[in-house]
């Protein structure tokens, strides 16, 4: 039985880019982390840090009650 591929390690692009507030505004960010369905996509998918999730968790949904991103996509 041959072993298994190592797992390669996803680093967080907010982190990198030493980003420390991610503004709801910036729509076009914040739709790279959400699913074809509006949904926001998980940690182990996107790669993010917890602390960047959490902010990013946040901003889309500041940004949905706003009105510029939706709640459900069609």
């Amino acid at each position: 039985m041959p072993a298994p591929a190592p797992v390669k390690e996803k680093s967080c692009a907010f982190c990198a880019n030493n980003v420390v507030a991610i503004d709801y505004k910036d729509t076009t960010t914040l739709r790279r982390y959400t699913s074809s369905y509006g949904k926001i996509v998980p940690r182990r998918r996107s790669g993010v840090c917890a602390w960047h999730q959490r902010k990013l968790a946040n901003s889309i949904k500041r940004a949905r009650i706003v009105g510029l991103l939706p709640f459900v996509v069609k």
